[in-house]
C-alpha cells in the first residue's frame, strides 16, 4: 500500500453529523468481486486477497484513514414524505482517501456491514443478489458513460436473511461502494429541520472546500453551491436518459452533492423506449418512473435550494436552481450523441434530431440499447446496421427522417468501430432477465461463471466506449 493516500476528512466535521460504529462480525467472508481498475486508482490494488478480506470484510482499518467506521446522519424524502429518522441503517463510512489520477477525494462507503442506530429494526445485512445486482448495475453504468459509484468489493459473508420480496432464506454479503461524497441532499435536510443554521454553515463550508474547491471566496457560496450541484445532477438525469436507466428509487437521501449516481436497489434498464416504465413494483403512481425521472430530480433539487435560505436568499437561489431544465435541454442531446459518438452541430438541430429520434423509438418500439450500437459513429455504420436483428425497423418510412438527419452529423474521430466489440450483432445489454440468469446458477449451484462472463463483456464494452 505504498501508494495508498488515505484521508480523515469526514471526521473533521464533528460528532453531530456521524455516529461512531462497529461493523457486524460475519461468520464467513468469501470474497466474491474486486475491482482492481479502481484499487489501482486508490494505490490498494497490491493487497493480497486476505488484506483485501481483513479490510473489506471484517473492516479493519486502512492505515491512516477513519480508525473506526462512521455512520452517517441525515434525513430525506421518502417518495416525497418527509422522514425524520433515516441516516446510515446498514452501512457507513469506512474509509477516505485520495484518487491517484486526479487527486480528488474518495470515500469507501458501504452496504450490509451491520446495525446501527439508524437500522430502525433492521438486521443491516444485505442480500447477496443485492450486492451481485449493485455490482452489475455501477460497472453497466460505467461502461455506458454515467459518472456512478463504483462497486469496489464484494465479499459473502455466510448469513441467512430473510426478505419478504425474494425466496427466503436466502444468502448475505456486503458491499463497499466507492464514491467521490456520500453527502447528500438529505444531509442539509436533516440540519434545515434541526433549525441548525451553524450546522449548515459548516457543511457547505466542508463540501466546497473538498468538492467544489473553484467556489472558494465567491460572494454569495450557498447560491453558488446550488448552480454547482443543480448542474452535475441535470447532467447525470440526462446520463440516465442516454442509458436507457431507471434509479428507481430517487428519494433526497439517494441524491448526493457530487452528481453521481449511487444505490442501487430496484434499478431496471429499458428494453423499449418507454417514458412510464418503472424499476420498482412498490412505485404505484410511476413518480420515479423512466421519463419522471428528471422532474424527480428537479424536486429534490428544490429541497436543496429551501435548506439553504437560511444561508442565502430565495432572490439568489432561485436563479441558481432554475439553471436545472436548460441544463438538462442542453446535455440531453450532448448524451445522446455521445452514445452515437456523433460529432454535435451545437445548435438547434442537435434537439431536434434528439427529439425526431426519441419520436422514433416510441412509435416503433425499437430495441432502445441496439439501435444506439447499431447506429454509432451514424453514417458510416451502414453496412451494420443492415446486418442487425434491427434491420427491419430501419428500412422502415418511420426511420427515413433519423437516416437523413444522420446524414448531417459527422462520426466523432473516437467511433472507436474498429473495436471486436462492434463486431458483434447484439450489444451487452443487462435486462432484467438477462441479471436473473447470473444469479440462477449462482442461487441453484454456486456457479458465477455468468458473473463472470457478464463483467468480462462490460469490459470489453467500457473499452469501445472508450471508457478505460
Amino acid at each position: 500500500m505504498s501508494d495508498f493516500q488515505p484521508a480523515r476528512n469526514h471526521e473533521t466535521l464533528g460528532d453531530a453529523f456521524f455516529d461512531r460504529v462497529a461493523p457486524a462480525a460475519f461468520p464467513q467472508t468469501i470474497l466474491r468481486h474486486r475491482d482492481q481498475r479502481w484499487a489501482a486508482r486508490i494505490g490498494l490494488d497490491g493487497l493480497s486477497d486476505a488484506d483485501w478480506l481483513a479490510h473489506f470484510g471484517r473492516f479493519e482499518p486502512l492505515p491512516g484513514s477513519l480508525p473506526q467506521p462512521l455512520a452517517l446522519r441525515y434525513h430525506g424524502h421518502q417518495f416525497r414524505s418527509y422522514n425524520p429518522d433515516l441516516g446510515d441503517g446498514r452501512g457507513f463510512l469506512f474509509a477516505q482517501a485520495r484518487d491517484l489520477a486526479d487527486g480528488r477525494l474518495l470515500d469507501m462507503g458501504t452496504k450490509g456491514s451491520g446495525k446501527t442506530p439508524w437500522s430502525r429494526g433492521g438486521d443491516g445485512r444485505l442480500t447477496l443478489k443485492g450486492g451481485v445486482r449493485e455490482v452489475l448495475a455501477s460497472e453497466m453504468l460505467e461502461a455506458l458513460g454515467v459518472y456512478t459509484s463504483k462497486s469496489l468489493s464484494l465479499v459473502e459473508t455466510g448469513e441467512q436473511l430473510y426478505r419478504g420480496d425474494e425466496p427466503s432464506p436466502t444468502r448475505s454479503s456486503v458491499l463497499v461502494r466507492l464514491s467521490h461524497s456520500h453527502i447528500r441532499i438529505g444531509t442539509f435536510q436533516r440540519l434545515a429541520y434541526l433549525d441548525d443554521t451553524a450546522g449548515l454553515r459548516q457543511l457547505l463550508d466542508y463540501a466546497i472546500a473538498h468538492y467544489y474547491p473553484a467556489l472558494d471566496g465567491v460572494a454569495d457560496p450557498a447560491a453558488a453551491f446550488l448552480a454547482a450541484v443543480t448542474t452535475r445532477v441535470a447532467r447525470l438525469g440526462a446520463q440516465w436518459i442516454a442509458a436507457g436507466f431507471v434509479h428507481g428509487v430517487l428519494n433526497t437521501d439517494n441524491i448526493n452533492i457530487t452528481g453521481e449516481s449511487f444505490d442501487y436497489g430496484p434499478w431496471r434498464f429499458i428494453e423499449r423506449y418507454d417514458p412510464a416504465f418503472t424499476a420498482a413494483y412498490f412505485d404505484e403512481t410511476g413518480l420515479y418512473s423512466f421519463g419522471r425521472q428528471p422532474d424527480a430530480l428537479a424536486w429534490n433539487l428544490t429541497r436543496l435550494a429551501e435548506c439553504l435560505v437560511p444561508l442565502s436568499s430565495i432572490d439568489a437561489l432561485e436563479p441558481a436552481l432554475n439553471q436545472i431544465w436548460p441544463v438538462f435541454q442542453d446535455e440531453l442531446p450532448r448524451q445522446m450523441l455521445r452514445r452515437l459518438a456523433l460529432v454535435p452541430h451545437g445548435d438547434a438541430r442537435d434537439g431536434e434530431f434528439v427529439t425526431a429520434l426519441f419520436g422514433f423509438l416510441t412509435t416503433s418500439q425499437a430495441p432502445y440499447e441496439q439501435m444506439l450500437f447499431d447506429w454509432r459513429g451514424g453514417v458510416a455504420s451502414v453496412e451494420r446496421a443492415a446486418r442487425s436483428p434491427s434491420a427491419g425497423f430501419y428500412a422502415s418510412e418511420a426511420f427515413r427522417p433519423i437516416a437523413d438527419a444522420l446524414e448531417g452529423y459527422q462520426s466523432a474521430d473516437d467511433n472507436n468501430l474498429g473495436h471486436a466489440y462492434f463486431a458483434r450483432q447484439r450489444p451487452r445489454s443487462m435486462l432484467i432477465d438477462e441479471v436473473e440468469a447470473i444469479w440462477a446458477p449462482i442461487a441453484a449451484d454456486d456457479d458465477w461463471s455468468g458473473f463472470a462472463a457478464a463483467l468480462a463483456d462490460i469490459a470489453e464494452m467500457r473499452q469501445a466506449h472508450g471508457l478505460g
